[in-house]
């Protein structure tokens, strides 16, 4: 089954390259089979990566940036692909 991990943080005013940058720096490992970053406003990143895996396998993910990247506790969430008939 495919497992989708969504990670989220928002940047304090002024520090969303710093965070979007910080993010891109941490490789996982293993790899995923596919990792996708996204900005939006407000110095928000979401980090989205997709794993062959049970939606409870312990997979790798981005850990918590340094406190002064962060305005808030970073969201995560983890989701479980849904064929067509379930």
């Amino acid at each position: 089954m495919t497992v989708a991990l969504m990670w989220e943080a928002k940047a304090p005013e002024g520090r969303d390259r710093e965070l979007l940058s910080w993010c891109r720096g941490h490789p996982l490992a293993p790899a995923p089979l596919r990792r996708e970053t996204y900005s939006a406003p407000g110095g928000r990143v979401l980090v989205i990566t997709w794993w062959h895996a049970a939606l409870d396998a312990d997979l790798p993910e981005l850990p918590d940036p340094p406190a002064e990247l962060t305005a808030r506790p970073v969201h995560r969430w983890r989701f479980e692909q849904v064929q067509p008939n379930d």
